[in-house]
C-alpha cells in the first residue's frame, strides 16, 4: 500500500517552495539542469534541548520520490503565474521539460529508527541538479516533522519505562484532535508509533499504516445518562470486550468502585473489563488508590489508563512518586512536539560536476561557525565498543585516506578536541543505497522491524546522551583530512572576497 497516492489522488510535485522552481528553471536556461551534484540533509541541533534524535520519515520521502511528476493540471498552473513585468514566470518550453521530467537520481540514507545526531548527514541526494533542487522543500517538509515526533516517541516511551526488561508499561498515541491538521496528525501517528507507542485513537492511520487502534468512552457518555453506574453498565452491554471505564466524571474513587461493580458483572458474562482511566486530578496518588481498589475487588490484571497533558517529564515525575499507571495515553505534547515546533533540518549543496565531469566540492560560510556545511560526498561512520554508540565521523568519499586503519575525528568548531578510534574498532557507514538511477533499492522495512529498530538504538545510545536535563555531548566529527580540507576552503574563500 502507498499512503500517499491513497491520501492524495493528485500529484504532490507542487509541494514545494517557488524558489526551487525559479532555480530549477535557471538551471535548465543556462544549460546546467543535467549537471550532477550532491546535496545532504542534516540538522545542527537535537531538539528538546536533547542529546540525540531517531531519524523517521524516510518511506514516506520514498513514495513521494517514486511518484515525482508534472501532470497537466500541475503545468497549467504554473503556467499562470507571472513575473513582476506581467509575463509568464516559466516560459512553455521548460514546462515540457518538466512534463517529461522522471526521478533519476540515486539517494543514500541512514534507515529509519536510527539514533541520529547534529551535523551528520542521514538523507544524500546525488544526481541531475535540477531534480536535486526541485526535492529539497518536500524531503524537508516529509523527514524534519516525522523525526521530530519520533524523537519525543522515543522519549516519552523511555520515561515510562517502556523499553525495560518485563516492563508492562505502553504508551498510546492521543493527539489527533490537538494535532496541526488532518496530514500533520497522520503523520505524527505514523512517526509516534514507529517511536515506541504501542497503538493510536487515530482511525485513519490504523487503516493507512497498520498501527492498532485504541479507544473505549468519553465524559459524555457518562454524562447522557442518569447516573455512572447506568452508563458503565450500558457501555458494557453494548461493547464487553471493549471496556475501559473513564472514572474521573464525577468523583473518582467513587467511579473506581462502580468499575470494578460492573467490572464483575462483565466477568460472570465471560467477558473481562481490561481497565480504567483517569484523566484528571492527582495522577499519582489517585492512581496508587485505584489500584488497591481494583486489586481488592478481584482485578489485579486491569489496567491503569493515565492521560491529561502527560509527555516525558511529568511521566518521569509520576514514577518517582510511586505512580501505579502501566499505559500512558499521550497527546497533544506528543503529536505537536511540545516544545519545539520544528527540527531545523537544513539541505545543502556538497559538491557539484565541472564542465569536464571532475568533482568540485561546495561549502557555504557563515557568520555563525555552527552554519558552514561541510563539503564533499559526505558519508558517516558510527564506532561502536559493546554494543555501544562511542562516536560518529563525518568523512567524504572523494578524499584518499585508509578507512580500514586508525581513524581520528575532529570536533568542528574546535580543532583540539580529537578522538582518536583504532584499527579494528566496531564500525557501520550509516547511509545506505535507497535509490539508484530513480529505482529505489530493495524492499522497503517493516513498520515493525523499524520500530524493532527504535527499542535496540535506545539500548545503544549511551545513557548520559538520553538525559532529559544537560544531557552529555555524543561526540560527531569529522574526519581529521576532511577537517583540514574544510578549513582550506574557508579561508580560500574568504580570501577572495
Amino acid at each position: 500500500m502507498n499512503q500517499l497516492t491513497d491520501l492524495y489522488r493528485p500529484t504532490l510535485s507542487l509541494l514545494t517552495d517557488l524558489y526551487q522552481l525559479t532555480m530549477a528553471y535557471g538551471y535548465w536556461k543556462h544549460g546546467l539542469a543535467e549537471r550532477e551534484s550532491v546535496f545532504h540533509l542534516f540538522f545542527r541541533k537535537s531538539p528538546f534541548a536533547g542529546g540525540y534524535s531517531i531519524a523517521c520519515g524516510l518511506q514516506t520521502a520514498v513514495e513521494y520520490l517514486q511518484r515525482l511528476s508534472f501532470d497537466s493540471e500541475d503545468l497549467s498552473y504554473l503556467g499562470t503565474l507571472t513575473g513582476s513585468d506581467g509575463n509568464p514566470l516559466l516560459e512553455d518550453a521548460f514546462l515540457d521539460y518538466l512534463g517529461d521530467l522522471r526521478w533519476s537520481c540515486d539517494v543514500d540514507a541512514i534507515a529509519e529508527g536510527t539514533a541520529v545526531y547534529p551535523h551528520e548527514p542521514f538523507v544524500r541526494v546525488k544526481g541531475p541538479i535540477l531534480q536535486c533542487q526541485l526535492v529539497e522543500t518536500p524531503l524537508l517538509n516529509l523527514i524534519n516533522f516525522q523525526t521530530l515526533i519520533a524523537t519525543k516517541a522515543a522519549r516519552v516511551c523511555a520515561a515510562a519505562g517502556v523499553y525495560e526488561e518485563g516492563s508492562r508499561d505502553r504508551v498510546i498515541e492521543f493527539g489527533l484532535r490537538r494535532a496541526q491538521g488532518i496530514d500533520g496528525a497522520l503523520s505524527a501517528s505514523r512517526a509516534a508509533f514507529l517511536g515506541g507507542c504501542a497503538a493510536t485513537s487515530n482511525v485513519m492511520a490504523g487503516r493507512l499504516y497498520g498501527i492498532p487502534v485504541v479507544g473505549t468512552h468519553a465524559h459524555s457518555w457518562v454524562m447522557t445518562f442518569a447516573s455512572e453506574q447506568e452508563a458503565f453498565e450500558l457501555y458494557a452491554d453494548a461493547m464487553p470486550n471493549n471496556c475501559v471505564f473513564l472514572v474521573d466524571t464525577y468523583d473518582t474513587l467513587d467511579g473506581v468502585r462502580r468499575a470494578v461493580e460492573v467490572g464483575r458483572r462483565l466477568r460472570r458474562s465471560g467477558h473481562e473489563m481490561l481497565g480504567i482511566r483517569l484523566d484528571s486530578g492527582d495522577l499519582a496518588w489517585l492512581s496508587i488508590e485505584a489500584r488497591k481498589i481494583l486489586d481488592e475487588g478481584g482485578f489485579p490484571d486491569a489496567s491503569i489508563v493515565a492521560s491529561n497533558d502527560l509527555d516525558e517529564r511529568l511521566i518521569t515525575s509520576l514514577k518517582l512518586q510511586g505512580a501505579r499507571i502501566d499505559t500512558w495515553g499521550v497527546g497533544t505534547k506528543l503529536a505537536t512536539a511540545y516544545d519545539q515546533p520544528a527540527l531545523g533540518g537544513v539541505y545543502k549543496l556538497g559538491a557539484i560536476r565541472d564542465e569536464k565531469g571532475n568533482w568540485q566540492r561546495r561549502i557555504k560560510l557563515s557568520e555563525q561557525t555552527i552554519k558552514v556545511s561541510n563539503p564533499g560526498i559526505l558519508q558517516v561512520r558510527r564506532f561502536e565498543h559493546a554494543s555501544e554508540h562511542r562516536g560518529d565521523m563525518i568523512y567524504d568519499e572523494l578524499s584518499e585516506w585508509d578507512r580500514d586503519g586508525a581513524a581520528i575525528m575532529v570536533d568542528p568548531s574546535d580543532r583540539n578536541r580529537q578522538k582518536e578510534f583504532i584499527a579494528g574498532t566496531n564500525y557501520t557507514d550509516l547511509l545506505q543505497p535507497v535509490f539508484r538511477g530513480g529505482q529505489q533499492v530493495g524492499e522497503s522495512p517493516s513498520l515493525q522491524s523499524i520500530r524493532d529498530r527504535v527499542r535496540e538504538q535506545h539500548h545503544r545510545i549511551p545513557p548520559a546522551v538520553q538525559r532529559f536535563d544537560n544531557p552529555h555531548e555524543y561526540p560527531v566529527g569529522l574526519e581529521r583530512g576532511l577537517y583540514d580540507l574544510k578549513a582550506d576552503m574557508i579561508q580560500s574563500a574568504r580570501e577572495q572576497r
